[in-house]
């Protein structure tokens, strides 16, 4: 397993550890419903520098950027970010990332997700015809996400930069905790506010910006470290997708809800296929359901109509711990996709009632 240059911290902090793609990753340091409470209440600190990032460079780089990925990246300016995917052929998602604008028309950030690495280097090199600078800089790339109402406020006396005002989906560059060029991002993955941080571990980087968070937002500040146990919890509660479970090669962004990073405007790979799906209507959707009668779906389970005969699939379950009841993602055959559908899972041998409701479910 490959370690981040936080995980002695985690380990010296009690975290429960196991591999998540590839890495060793803390999974949770004093239980996922406590964690997941301090990032809706106040601000919590996820080590998830297991992530990619790719830099592309160049007059052509905006042109491949185009090509790979669904959404319009035009759009971007420098100082501003954008969800989007890459689409394959067959208008299925190899992974969805986030583009940053570091410099319009010339150098662009990629974020993709640890598992997929290797998998959207070799994708996204295969079409760059025009020989755009490529740099995959994931292995020294550290990334905290700083979640919670109260993150920026805490953070804010360790930069002069205007963290506070910081507009979602825009990030600023400069000196933090004593750290020159650390990219600031009012991005993250939990619906709760706060930034995810960029930096490159050189001259004892990591340990000064760890140490420098936990010191200001200590007690009676009460930041705490965050597993990835909650960091699932979180974003299911405000149905953001997991790739490898809610997306993935097979299912298209219409399908998973993300026809608005899907722009028509533009030639990219898969638009054909993803045009006519538009037009004809998808045959599965992506839907939160809310359990009716007890019990915790859990990834595969079978979704079935009254008959019981099978109508889809859960992708993504647990008992949300904001809300006291369990709570799925899954694909269902469109005809159940309505607000307010009764549907069945099937959890251990029991069809137990489930309703569709509308994400997200905070």
């Amino acid at each position: 397993m490959k370690n981040t240059p936080f995980t002695q911290k985690h380990i010296a902090l009690g975290a429960k550890m196991a591999e998540f793609a590839g890495y060793n990753m803390p999974i949770s340091y004093t239980g996922i419903n406590d964690e997941h409470a301090t990032v809706r209440n106040n601000a919590g600190v996820f080590d998830v520098s297991h992530m990619g990032e790719f830099i592309l460079k160049g007059e052509n780089a905006l042109d491949l950027i185009q090509s790979v990925t669904s959404n319009d990246a035009s759009k971007l300016t420098a100082g501003k970010a954008q969800y989007s995917c890459l689409p394959n052929e067959k208008g299925g998602i190899i992974d969805d990332l986030i583009v940053y604008c570091i410099e319009e028309n010339k150098v662009y950030m990629l974020v993709v997700n640890a598992g997929n690495i290797e998998k959207d280097w070799t994708w996204i090199s295969s079409h760059n015809i025009k020989n755009v600078e490529m740099h995959n800089i994931s292995d020294k790339t550290c990334l905290l996400a700083i979640q919670g109402p109260n993150a920026t406020k805490i953070l804010q006396p360790l930069t002069d930069l205007d963290i506070m005002n910081l507009k979602y989906y825009t990030f600023v560059k400069g000196k933090f905790a004593g750290v020159d060029n650390v990219l600031i991002s009012a991005t993250g993955y939990t619906g709760s506010g706060g930034v995810e941080i960029y930096f490159e571990d050189k001259d004892g980087a990591a340990d000064k910006i760890w140490d420098a968070i936990f010191n200001a937002g200590g007690a009676p500040q009460g930041i705490k470290p965050i597993g990835l146990g909650a960091r699932d919890t979180l974003r299911l509660e405000m149905g953001y997708c997991l790739y490898g479970n809610d997306i993935d090669d097979t299912t298209s962004p219409l399908e998973a809800g993300l026809g608005w990073i899907t722009k028509f405007t533009k030639d990219f790979v898969g638009k054909d296929i993803l045009e006519k799906q538009k037009a004809e209507g998808v045959t599965q959707k992506l839907v939160g359901l809310e359990m009716v009668e007890k019990g915790i779906p859990r990834h595969d389970y079978e979704i079935k109509d009254h008959m019981g005969a099978a109508i889809g699939r859960v992708t993504s379950g647990t008992q949300s711990p904001s809300l006291g009841k369990a709570i799925a993602m899954g694909y269902v055959n469109t005809v159940y996709s309505p607000i307010g559908q009764q549907v069945y899972v099937k959890v251990r041998a029991k069809l137990l009632i489930a309703k569709v409701v509308k994400m997200p479910f905070v």
